[in-house]
């Protein structure tokens, strides 16, 4: 039986660094399809910018390995529901699926992980980013994903000796071995926005596009000493000076 397995949790949870050697020297799986990996090799100075051309390529990848029914392993946040569909087709193609789910205590644990990564030369993720992730991964592992794989497991990568929270089945089955930590991670999941809505991968990646462009938009308006027509929080259309848009757009 071919198997599959996610490596999964949010940014800065040890996913990448865990993977590269669990996988080839304790589970002898060759093939790990990582989106941060091949967007690296696309353009290394700018890994973001080609974030939606990496993601068509693993997709593509994955599908072909499936087909030739290969072992193999992916990473992800589980912060969208995009991979729903793909397990489903994973288990009717005979895969045995395992979710391994990598946990940090907090978001700003996770935040404080991606800055350090940064600082040695790894991509950067927006602190808004990282955070809505981190909830809505726990979320979706709860309610969308463990109920549809075979095994799951929720370890804690906080210190230098990890150790599992829980493990469980996709027919219910449940194991917790650390209640406190239990209990903290599940409540996770129920903080969320108000009527949050959830977007595709692809969507998130326009907005997040989009976002970036009119960074940069008012930072060469702010430069030119020029102003934008923008909408104000009353609804009313006004023109400002791009300095005072400036503290705005600094967190994308």
């Amino acid at each position: 039986m071919p198997r599959l397995y996610i490596i999964a949790g949010c940014n800065g949870a040890g996913k990448t660094t865990a993977s590269l050697t669990i996988l080839p020297d304790i589970l002898k799986v060759r093939e790990f399809v990582n989106a941060d990996g091949i967007a690296a090799g696309l353009s290394p100075l700018n890994v973001e910018s080609v974030a939606f051309e990496a993601g068509r390529i693993m997709l593509r990848r994955i599908q072909q390995l499936m087909e030739e029914k290969e072992d193999l392993a992916f990473e992800t946040t589980l912060s969208t529901r995009s991979y729903v569909s793909l397990i489903k087709k994973a288990r009717a193609n005979g895969y045995k699926i395992t979710l391994l789910y990598f946990w940090l205590m907090s978001p700003d644990f996770a935040k404080q992980r991606v800055t350090e990564r940064v600082r040695k030369g790894g991509h950067y993720i927006p602190d808004d980013v990282v955070e809505r992730r981190y909830y809505r991964g726990i979320a979706n592992l709860l309610n969308l994903y463990a109920p549809i794989v075979d095994n799951w497991a929720v370890i804690d990568n906080m210190d230098i000796e990890q150790n599992i929270i829980a493990k469980g089945s996709g027919n219910g089955d449940k194991l917790i071995l650390n209640a406190e930590l239990w209990n903290i991670f599940s409540n996770q999941s129920k903080v969320m926005e108000d009527k949050t809505i959830y977007l595709d991968e692809f969507s998130e990646q326009i907005l997040e596009g989009m976002r970036k462009a009119m960074k940069k938009l008012v930072v060469t308006s702010a430069k030119m000493d020029e102003e934008l027509v923008i909408r104000d929080k009353d609804g009313q259309v006004r023109s400002v000076p791009a300095k005072e848009l400036l503290h705005i757009v600094e967190k994308y």
